[in-house]
């Protein structure tokens, strides 16, 4: 299984309702490479990977489907449950650790 495999594997875990970071999927996999995992997700085109999930390590959105623009990913959010303020998420109530 290659390295974006292995991302994907890890998305596929957060459940509904919650979020994990690109620092948590890269140290579930023994990583630093958090640019590398952003860059895996920005290429998914599988709807069973929900990348619209793993957000920055500070609470930010951060971009989605290789874009800054990340509207469409705070309605995938909103729809699951997740409290959005000023473009931040709560990570006390929202992060699930993988």
């Amino acid at each position: 299984m290659n390295f974006t495999d292995k991302v994907y594997e890890k998305c596929k875990l957060i459940p509904k309702g919650k979020v994990s970071t690109y620092k948590q999927i890269a140290l579930s996999l023994n990583s630093k490479a958090y640019q590398a995992i952003g860059k895996a997700l920005s290429k998914n085109k599988n709807k069973d990977v929900p990348c619209h999930r793993v957000i920055c390590n500070n609470g930010e959105i951060g971009g989605f489907r290789g874009s800054i623009d990340n509207e469409d990913k705070k309605i995938l959010l909103e729809k699951e449950g997740i409290l959005i303020f000023n473009n931040k998420i709560n990570l006390k109530e929202f992060l699930y650790k993988i």
